[in-house]
């Protein structure tokens, strides 16, 4: 089984046949349009297995999975007290596991912005999240951890490893939150901005599945995207309907 996360930076209809080069089963997409109000027909008839959200038609949160693959939209809450947060896609894959887009927002929030909206997220959804994998852009680094706050990309990252969820990224590398040496962004796609802030989660029935996780690199993807996708492989199996 192969999953691939990418931020396409805008504009996919003119960049899908570039990730869909790697022939993954399932593509987690942030920053795309929704298929369904694109005029592109080659796009649309990509997208024929997918789920999405957004704020917009142009820029939104996507699934995508091979047409044999059944991808079931769970409701699961994003309202935290008198906020609601933004943007997860919850989805159960072929009721065999249960698979988390994310793409955070600053959501018009001085304090609770990027990671803190996944942290208000994890807090109202915690105990939905078993067997699962939690993927795409969070917009977050422990480099930018604030002492006052309790609610820290560290503080996150502790409270996932606590009900048995990890970044595969640091697992596989030994590297430290914070201290990475590949990065998955480059800021205004300036070699000499980068940022690691793209992950992938999984809870312990797939670490040990995990037989790859690469980062694409600059040479390759910087020409249509600041972000370079993660591509994962495990030996599990996806059941075909």
């Amino acid at each position: 089984m192969k999953i691939v996360t990418w931020n396409c930076n805008g504009a996919f209809r003119k960049k899908f046949d570039r990730i869909a080069e790697l022939n993954a089963d399932i593509y987690v997409i942030q920053e795309c349009e929704n298929p369904t109000e694109s005029k592109h027909k080659e796009y649309q008839n990509w997208a024929k297995n997918y789920i999405w959200n957004g704020d917009t038609k142009n820029k939104g949160l996507a699934i995508f999975a091979k047409p044999e693959i059944n991808l079931k939209k769970l409701n699961w809450s994003n309202e935290f007290k008198d906020h609601s947060v933004k943007h997860f896609l919850p989805c159960e894959i072929n009721s065999e596991f249960n698979l988390l887009a994310v793409w955070t927002h600053r959501n018009n929030s001085p304090n609770f912005g990027y990671m803190g909206q996944f942290w208000k997220y994890l807090q109202v959804n915690r105990d939905k999240m078993k067997n699962i994998l939690l993927i795409g852009d969070f917009n977050s680094n422990k480099i930018w951890d604030e002492w006052d706050r309790w609610w820290n990309h560290s503080d996150v990252v502790n409270e996932l490893k606590e009900i048995g969820i990890e970044s595969f990224y640091h697992k596989v590398t030994g590297e430290q939150q914070g201290k990475e040496s590949k990065p998955t962004l480059y800021f205004q796609r300036k070699l000499e901005r980068p940022y690691h802030i793209d992950y992938v989660f999984g809870s312990t029935e797939f670490e040990s599945t995990l037989t790859k996780l690469e980062i694409g690199t600059a040479e390759n993807w910087l020409s249509v995207s600041d972000h370079m996708p993660i591509i994962t492989e495990y030996e599990k199996k996806i059941t075909t309907r």
